[in-house]
């Protein structure tokens, strides 16, 4: 369901203490030095593309009162001056920490749904922070492509090993 996936590093030492800011720290502004990063590491993109982000729980935004993936999203379609969608909206509330590869499958599978009146045709990419498996950006995708966008890309900042 994905082209193309593009990460800027892996998830340690500096990555690690950004991302960790970002989500517990209330340092709201790591998602700008995030974005900024993960520009450095995409392609060119085309005119019209849609960004948009893999929704966090809504549980995880009530505690933080902010979305950290929407937050780098919007930074990053600041700075490449396209457009920033809220394509997908979440319905499972799992966590995903410290679950295995098949877990993380099962919990993403049918975590998402689309907008209502999404348009069809588009190229979107899908960011996210941090991938482990790849399950979360696949389901995401899926949902995405099902509901008739005509190409999706993921970005994400930082790799679990």
């Amino acid at each position: 369901m994905l082209e193309h996936v593009w990460v800027r590093t892996q998830y340690a030492d500096f990555a690690h203490d950004l991302v960790y800011a970002l989500k517990f720290s209330r340092a709201k502004a790591a998602a700008r030095v995030i974005a900024s990063l993960l520009d450095e590491s995409l392609p060119y993109l085309e005119e019209g593309t849609i960004i948009t982000y893999v929704p966090t729980a809504t549980s995880r935004v009530r505690v933080r009162g902010y979305d950290q993936t929407r937050l780098i999203a919007r930074e990053l379609a600041t700075i490449r001056g396209l457009k920033c969608q809220r394509l997908l909206i979440r319905t499972g509330q799992a966590r995903q920490v410290r679950s295995s590869k098949s877990q993380r499958a099962a919990q993403a599978a049918g975590s998402y749904r689309p907008v209502s009146g999404l348009s069809a045709d588009r190229t979107v990419l899908l960011i996210d922070d941090i991938v482990t498996t790849g399950a979360t950006l696949e389901s995401a995708a899926k949902v995405l492509r099902s509901a008739g966008v005509k190409h999706v890309y993921a970005a994400a900042f930082a790799q679990k090993q």
